[in-house]
């Protein structure tokens, strides 16, 4: 994935005390040595680094500043063995920036109840020790999540591996640039929003540049550059003949390939991991922007079109999270329903911009005319995304504060559409299509969306408690009347948590 940081990492710290003598805390230092290893066995997202026993204040807090400061922790999991008294993790944790995975385990699965004894007892006490930190947390109002269970089991390395991908995200969007050409589409609010709240609240930064900018970058690609790329996508993508070199409508490929290959030195040049669009500010670009941008998503890249930098920013902690893992994340749209009773499904697609990696079979690589923006028809990649359990998420801006929502769907094989010529998305609503529609409308959320097959509401749970923003979900189980209400009781919390004048 492009500009993925492979470095990152997860702390491992253990609490004691050396309240039970030196030979006790040389066997906890084994048993998280055991713990640390089984969970890298368990080939989880991220290495986890095991740090030393942390028996007093002075040291929890070095340990709590070098986490915050070192670039490559992600967060950090923390596991009280033994009684470690809480007021001790005070200095350290009010200095603790990074993410925070409160396990809840112990060295053993089964206690030996035939020979147990007071030492076994003494050493073995994470069922209440856990409890003298959590409580701690708590009191601190941390922000964490408890995953608990014995850290051999399936369903704790599951759990664990879902922090860990949300923490990845987190982790790639600290200092992130996104870059936007041009400014949002004219009048259209959702796409807008507050740029220094956003940059405070998840770390992110977002960067106008002119599209002139871009023709510059464009225009100095050279012609061997663009033939070795289209005959990449020759090899790559079911193409019609007079699309191939040689053929009458070439040319229109061969500036989508300009326009990439543009795009991704501008990228690389600006250390970005995201950009956005705006099919209202072209310049001199031929084209907009469409195969180009959906190779650049396939490659990792937040992409937002109509200048929509939340969804762009979102789309890439999403795809950091997700790397790795079966089944694709891409920019998507409501566009369309078909209302049969009972039946009801949602027809998700763009103009052209629909991520490759969502894909159900090999892409057609089509040209066909836009019908907006006046300029060339653009080259696209045609496609149906494959069938399957799917979310899709908007990061809204409410004035105030940030909210998350998350739609659970089932995206299913899309009937034939022999005329659409764009990548798309059929899927059912969950839990029926107009609860879904009317809890999406009440919560404020975009029509523009992150689409994944690869993450589930887990993942962007644990994300929005990294950021201490709301998350709504809305899928089996939810009731129109207990969604409002909850909205409501939201909206009262964040105000007083956040206090005034705060994102």
């Amino acid at each position: 994935m492009s500009t993925l940081d492979s470095s990152a990492q997860i702390w491992f710290i253990t609490g004691s005390q050396h309240l039970y003598g030196a030979e006790a805390l040389q066997q906890v230092a084994a048993n998280t040595a055991a713990v640390v290893g089984g969970l890298n066995a368990a080939k989880l997202p991220l290495t986890v680094v095991a740090k030393p026993v942390m028996t007093t204040a002075d040291d929890i807090r070095a340990l709590c500043q070098a986490a915050s400061s070192d670039p490559t922790c992600a967060g950090v999991i923390l596991w009280m063995h033994t009684f470690s008294p809480a007021k001790m993790w005070i200095g350290g944790l009010t200095r603790l920036t990074k993410p925070i995975c409160h396990l809840h385990t112990q060295g053993n699965r089964d206690l030996p109840w035939g020979t147990i004894d007071m030492d076994f007892m003494n050493l073995n006490q994470a069922a209440h020790g856990d409890r003298e930190g959590g409580y701690m947390h708590t009191r601190l109002r941390l922000e964490r999540t408890v995953v608990v269970g014995h850290w051999q089991d399936s369903e704790v390395h599951a759990r664990v591996g879902a922090w860990m991908r949300a923490a990845r995200g987190w982790h790639d969007l600290q200092g992130a640039r996104i870059v936007r050409w041009g400014d949002n589409m004219r009048n259209v609010a959702v796409t807008d929003g507050d740029k220094v709240a956003a940059e405070i609240r998840f770390g992110f930064t977002t960067l106008s540049y002119g599209v002139t900018e871009l023709v510059v970058a464009v225009d100095a690609i050279s012609d061997a550059d663009v033939d070795r790329l289209c005959a990449d996508y020759a090899a790559q993508y079911r193409m019609a003949a007079d699309l191939k070199a040689g053929g009458a409508r070439h040319a229109l490929v061969r500036d989508q390939a300009r326009i990439e290959l543009g795009m991704r030195a501008f990228l690389t040049t600006t250390g970005a991991k995201g950009f956005t669009t705006n099919f209202e500010d072209l310049g001199a670009l031929k084209q907009l922007p469409g195969l180009a941008v959906q190779r650049l998503m396939a490659d990792g890249y937040g992409f937002g079109a109509e200048g929509d930098w939340k969804t762009c920013a979102l789309l890439r902690a999403m795809k950091a999270m997700a790397h790795g893992l079966p089944g694709g994340t891409s920019w998507m749209e409501d566009y369309t329903y078909h209302l049969e009773p009972g039946k009801e499904l949602v027809l998700g697609a763009h103009m052209l911009e629909v991520c490759p990696t969502i894909a159900a079979a090999q892409p057609s690589l089509e040209v066909h005319p836009l019908g907006i923006g006046g300029k060339d028809a653009p080259a696209r990649l045609v496609f149906d995304a494959r069938p399957g359990p799917a979310i899709n998420a908007s990061l809204t801006d409410l004035g105030n504060r940030f909210r998350l929502i998350v739609n659970e769907v089932e995206a299913i094989q899309p009937p034939a559409l022999p005329k659409l010529p764009v990548a798309r998305a059929v899927w059912r609503s969950l839990p029926d299509f107009k609860t879904a529609c009317a809890g999406w409308i009440y919560a404020g959320g975009a029509h523009h969306a992150a689409f994944s097959q690869a993450l589930t509401t887990e993942h962007l749970r644990a994300f929005a408690g990294m950021a201490n923003i709301e998350l709504v979900r809305i899928g089996t189980g939810t009731e129109i009347e207990a969604l409002k209400q909850e909205l409501r009781w939201s909206e009262v919390y964040y105000h007083l948590a956040q206090g005034l004048g705060k994102v």
